[in-house]
């Protein structure tokens, strides 16, 4: 539907009853000024699901209305932030690292024998029970965890982790992260 001057001279005649319903909505005329700019917007958008004959103004009242509450509701979610001490506080950890820290372990994992590297797969990631994994390999249990127990230990050691300290950012990332607040 194309917009003919008449629906274009209905929908400019309706913009004070709209702003005068955003304010009432809004409570501040500026938001409503922004209400009602969308709404126009939106209208005019979508005037090919304007139906002719139908009240032109309880559409844009509807469009307005509906407008406000996908506004508070996207309002209620967010988090106020004036003076953006919030913001300064928020902190995210390089991803580099990461690509390191893969790197490294792929590394440490060809260090393993077979033996340890296949049972550590076996039961860490692929989430096998202890039963499964020592089925897979055609050992008894006790030597599926002995080999776990062992592939992690050496791991630990290739990967100079010796506690839960260890693990996460290094140390030089936690220090320049400190130092950002």
């Amino acid at each position: 539907m194309t917009v003919t001057p008449e629906l274009r001279e209905a929908m400019l005649a309706a913009i004070p009853s709209l702003r005068a319903f955003a304010i009432s909505l809004a409570n501040n005329v500026d938001a409503a000024d922004d209400l009602v700019q969308e709404t126009i917007l939106r209208a005019w958008a979508n005037i090919d699901r304007f139906q002719p004959g139908t009240n032109l103004h309880a559409w844009l009242f509807t469009l307005l209305r509906n407008g406000f509450y996908s506004r508070y509701r996207k309002a209620r979610r967010e988090v106020g932030d004036p003076d953006g001490t919030f913001a300064s506080r928020l902190v995210t950890v390089p991803e580099q690292g990461a690509r390191c820290d893969f790197e490294d372990l792929r590394t440490a994992l060809a260090k393993l024998s077979v033996e340890h590297r296949e049972a550590l797969i076996l039961i860490g990631a692929e989430g096998l029970s202890y039963a499964e994994a020592a089925q897979v390999c055609g050992v008894a249990v006790g030597t599926i965890k002995s080999r776990v127990h062992r592939a992690r230990e050496r791991l630990g050691q290739l990967l100079a982790i010796h506690g839960a300290e260890d693990l996460g950012p290094d140390r030089m990332t936690q220090a320049a992260l400190q130092s950002a607040f």
